[in-house]
């Protein structure tokens, strides 16, 4: 008998009536000008970064620091929902062709790069070639770019060719112009794609993608040293970095007039409290962050309880029903003035499999019932109840809410929770326990034992218990095998892993980031578990030349299906996440795309000083 996941299920749609919760505003903010106490904002990362170049990084986290040192030429509304986009370094929006092909840029003038010795003395000014050579470093080889497929996929003319010809043997070629990418003046850059992409023009507002690189600093450094030396035209320069443990970030003192216009969107109560007290200001507000690496719940958890830290940007799983029970912040929490923003983080939770290992590989009959298998027998409920804590809802399929193509009526057996179906399944295929030890063995007779990459923290313990007994309930070995994330993702990127579990999380409100986890192109990059299948490629291929749409969402829909039958990864949930924060945190909301957050925030030190009195 079958199971769906019922109780996660009611949790959600009860949580969801929160969305979003009302974050309140300080009536009043103590300026630097009447407080000479510097303003600090030090929070906590629970995963470690990998570095803060554009070209090399592509996780999450390390991507909201580089948010917050380099600019790309459009931005969202930071308080704006559904999201917004609008100029950043731009002086207006992209003039976007008809056929979707070309997309013209103008920058504003008198925007500067932070000081730096690779300039020599001289302030150096922001200009279009500056963003041609930034896309120009994605495809040079040396890089090994997590992120270049999302420019290969729209084939900007003449790029790859310049990397094969670097994959060749030959130097590459910055200076060689290309008609993809080009400065058409000193303020002026075109792109020109190959094919109609629709949606292109959003990734230009991922700071931490296409944020600008200069190549006197590019030249002066090698790629492993550019990874601990961005130098950008934003808000924040980083002033010291011990890795893995605490990074410490300083205002930019050559940082453009920037004057905080978020408007929000109309109806929304408290984008237009913020947008009340905050318009007009000068940006950025806080002059120092202190960003620290704390991988356990409960020691993150103190350090704001202690005042420590100013916000927790995610709440700890195993602490949200001391946190929020039933959804509302505890009262004792209240008491002290800290608030919270509640919204759904636009991601999805899931394990890989690696499509090219030899045991849980492969697009034979078998090895599709194997993993089939194994997804069916692996309680999503159990996850999502007593480890998330009900802060996610179970996944159909990879695409998330707040993203084009999520559809929350496509229902799979994704969610659906069945040992039974399981053990026919496998029975059905050989995979059956032919030497009596309690285990199964391959058809073959081989011995058949799973691994999974797991991380060294309480989190991933407590997932490693359901995985295990979810696997032991059907017979099936799995050993965890634990290593810090940034070298799982390494060698997840190569193809070294059997089976892991993460999380994807889009810069875009759009689905297409999802697709890509499984587009045969995106190997080592977006595609962690190597899937490769012609009739799912073309599908992902012709959606994203396709304007939104029933066409478009029809590609979808096909892409989904196939996603779910050959089961390259097991999609566990989409996360809704809730930030908490002191009462002296100024102007803050979550935003699911944004990855530059701290010019918008203040520290009120006059509520900070009479807190700790």
């Amino acid at each position: 008998m079958t199971k769906r996941v019922s109780n996660s299920r009611r949790a959600f749609a009860k949580s969801i009536l929160m969305l979003p919760a009302a974050a309140s505003v300080n009536a009043g903010v103590q300026t630097s000008g009447g407080n000479s106490e510097p303003k600090v904002l030090r929070y906590a990362f629970r995963v470690a970064e990998t570095g803060f170049d554009p070209a090399q990084v592509q996780d999450f986290h390390s991507s909201s620091i580089m948010g917050n040192i380099f600019d790309a030429p459009m931005a969202y509304d930071f308080i704006a929902r559904p999201a917004k986009i609008v100029c950043n370094t731009a002086s207006a929006l992209p003039e976007v062709s008809s056929n979707f092909t070309t997309i013209t840029v103008r920058i504003r003038p008198d925007i500067y790069f932070q000081d730096h010795p690779a300039f020599k003395g001289n302030r150096r000014e922001l200009v279009a070639q500056d963003y041609v050579y930034s896309i120009k470093r994605f495809y040079n080889p040396k890089f090994k770019s997590p992120r270049i497929y999302l420019l290969e996929n729209s084939k900007l003319f003449g790029l790859s060719e310049l990397r094969a010809a670097a994959l060749r043997g030959s130097k590459f070629d910055y200076d060689r112009e290309v008609e993809g990418i080009r400065a058409l003046d000193r303020y002026t850059f075109q792109i020109r794609l190959g094919e109609p992409a629709p949606r292109f023009y959003m990734l230009l507002a991922d700071n931490s993608f296409l944020g600008a690189v200069a190549r006197e600093v590019d030249e002066m450094y090698d790629d492993k040293q550019m990874l601990a030396n961005p130098v950008g035209t934003g808000p924040y320069r980083l002033v010291d970095w011990r890795r893995s443990s605490r990074m410490v970030f300083e205002k930019n003192p050559g940082y453009r007039d920037d004057i905080y216009a978020e408007q929000g969107t109309s109806g929304d109560a408290v984008a237009a409290a913020i947008s009340a007290q905050m318009g007009g200001r000068k940006l950025p507000l806080i002059d120092r962050v202190e960003v620290y690496i704390i991988e356990e719940n409960q020691p993150r958890w103190l350090a704001f309880l202690n005042a420590e830290h100013d916000l927790v940007d995610e709440i700890p799983y195993d602490l949200a029903n001391l946190i929020l029970p039933n959804n509302k912040l505890a009262p004792n929490l209240v008491k002290r003035g800290i608030r919270m923003d509640r919204d759904y983080r636009a991601s999805v939770d899931m394990a890989l499999f690696n499509m090219e290992h030899p045991l849980v590989g492969g697009y034979s009959a078998d090895k599709v019932a194997l993993r089939r298998a194994i997804g069916l027998a692996y309680s999503v409920d159990s996850e999502i109840r007593l480890v998330r804590k009900n802060q996610s809802m179970p996944s159909e399929s990879p695409v998330s809410p707040l993203t084009a193509g999520y559809d929350p009526t496509f229902k799979s057996e994704m969610s659906l929770y069945s040992p039974a179906r399981a053990k026919a399944l496998l029975d059905s295929f050989g995979y059956v326990d032919r030497n009596g030890d309690g285990w199964r063995e391959l058809p073959d007779g081989r011995p058949l034992k799973l691994e999974m990459a797991t991380q060294p923290d309480q989190l991933s313990r407590q997932l490693d218990e359901i995985w295990r007994k979810c696997m032991t309930a059907i017979n099936l070995n799995i050993d965890f095998k634990p290593a810090k994330w940034p070298e799982n993702l390494k060698n997840s990127r190569a193809g070294k892993l059997m089976m892991w579990r993460l999380g994807w999380v889009a810069a875009q409100p759009d689905g297409d980031t999802f697709l890509g986890l499984g587009y045969g192109p995106n190997k080592g990059q977006a595609n962690h578990s190597r899937f490769d299948l012609p009739a799912f490629n073309k599908l992902y291929a012709q959606q994203r030349t396709l304007p939104d749409g029933a066409e478009r969402a029809a590609a979808f829909l096909a892409a989904k299906k196939l996603f779910v039958a050959y089961t390259p990864y097991k999609f566990v949930g989409h996360r809704i996440e809730t930030a908490v924060f002191h009462p002296w945190v100024v102007g803050y909301r979550r935003h699911s795309f944004m990855r530059a957050m701290w010019k918008y925030v203040d520290i009120d030190n006059g509520v900070k000083a009479e807190r700790a009195a």
